[in-house]
């Protein structure tokens, strides 16, 4: 993340730290390393150094006029408490409004278990979650930009050009692996009401539900991504690109477009089955963990269909799974569904 946080201070948080703390003015006998009249210069200590060798952006004048340099320990965490809250933001909503638009089919929102208002639900429960999981979720980056984690920068600084290739396919085991069992066992029943539950409100999501989680149990589900890079080599840049496509994956698997027919993938098909039918399809990426653990359930061919998957027939079978488990998880439905969910009833 200290690529990220070069590329952020830059072209933003050295102009804002420069405002908000600006430095002190330069001792006039100090060295000619700020400015030919420093004595009227704010002053700064700190030194440029790349945060990788792959490219440099060269900081402005305001990089130095702040009493927290780019290396204070509060303005590095205070920063990627920034990062992960407003630019997760903006991805969510930027995203989740495209997939919205022009992936997710709008007859969904006559489902019957389409809850009342529930987009604005989706998207406040997501604005209420998405502070509190960059809060509990910062220092773990931190951690790793003060130097504490396996982060490598060029190949030679790493196992080897075959493991530039590797760590991709081990970062996709092992995540899915954990966040297989810590999503389980949310289902638990000690736990579930209180921590899982808020997610499960959705028996048909939108792209918006993607991260309209209790803060605890998003960053429940995080922690392996956190974790991994403390156990195991991983190219900084590479790093940066798989949480971008962590949080373009969770968007996708519920924008109930049913494309990955596939035995391995755990694609929206599979997801879309664990939102109304509970206990089955707990894996992230792949099928492979819920089959070893006995909770995998097989989309039906129908759901890759779009005239029977949003057929009349479909939507009762699914309520009816859907209503008969839920008895069994939650005891009694506080759910208030839309207007067509009136009519049938």
């Amino acid at each position: 993340m200290d690529v990220v946080l070069e590329v952020t201070d830059t072209f933003m948080f050295d102009y804002m730290y420069a405002w908000v703390l600006p430095a002190t003015p330069a001792p006039y006998d100090f060295p000619d390393k700020v400015h030919a009249n420093a004595s009227t210069q704010a002053f700064s200590s700190w030194q440029y150094t790349p945060s990788t060798k792959l490219f440099s952006i060269e900081p402005s004048q305001a990089a130095y006029m702040s009493a927290w340099s780019r290396d204070n320990v509060y303005r590095q965490g205070l920063s990627l408490f920034l990062i992960l809250w407003l630019f997760g933001l903006l991805v969510y909503y930027v995203f989740a409004t495209l997939s919205y638009i022009f992936v997710f089919d709008k007859k969904t929102l006559t489902h019957p278990k389409f809850l009342k208002n529930q987009i604005y639900l989706e998207i406040k429960q997501a604005n209420q979650a998405l502070p509190v999981m960059a809060l509990l979720t910062f220092p773990a980056l931190l951690l790793e930009v003060r130097g504490y984690s396996k982060v490598y920068d060029l190949t030679a600084d790493g196992p080897g050009l075959w493991y530039d290739y590797f760590q991709f396919p081990l970062f996709l085991v092992f995540t899915d692996l954990f966040i297989y069992l810590i999503h389980r066992g949310l289902h638990h029943p000690l736990v579930y009401k209180t921590l899982h539950k808020p997610h499960h409100r959705w028996i048909m999501p939108t792209p918006f539900a993607s991260h309209a989680f209790h803060p605890l149990d998003g960053f429940a589900q995080s922690v392996p991504y956190h974790v991994f890079p403390f156990l195991f080599p991983v190219q900084k840049l590479a790093l940066v690109g798989m949480f971008v496509f962590v949080n373009f994956w969770t968007i996708m698997i519920h924008d109930g477009e049913y494309v990955a027919n596939n035995p391995i993938i755990n694609g929206a098909a599979c997801h879309s089955i664990h939102h109304f039918a509970f206990n089955y399809n707990y894996g992230q990426y792949t099928t492979l963990w819920d089959r070893l653990g006995g909770s995998y359930r097989r989309p039906e061919d129908d759901m890759f269909k779009k005239e029977s998957k949003m057929s009349k027939k479909q939507w009762e079978k699914q309520s009816k799974i859907m209503e008969d488990t839920l008895k069994e998880v939650e005891g009694e439905d506080d759910r208030e569904y839309g207007e067509e969910t009136k009519k049938s009833q």
